[in-house]
């Protein structure tokens, strides 16, 4: 799933080096993904009106649903 998210995200931005994604385990068997991004380039992962970071999490709960898992996806500066 990690991978699934850094694909996407590198595929959006200009600066792919810059793009981090961090997956951190929550109690309860969530699974947080902290997606970091260059700041200027963090409205083409968002999009307008978050269209973009919706469509993000609706795949990544596929793939964790597929998984018999359940994660949240988090973008931060």
């Amino acid at each position: 799933m990690k991978e699934l998210i850094e694909y996407i995200a590198k595929s959006l931005v200009d600066e792919k080096d810059k793009v981090e994604v961090r997956e951190i385990e929550e109690e309860g068997g969530v699974t947080v993904f902290e997606l970091r991004t260059a700041p200027e380039e963090l409205g083409k992962v968002i999009g307008k009106g978050g269209k973009i970071a919706n469509a993000l999490r609706i795949l990544l709960n596929a793939a964790a649903a597929k998984a018999d898992k359940r994660a949240i996806l988090k973008i931060v500066e």
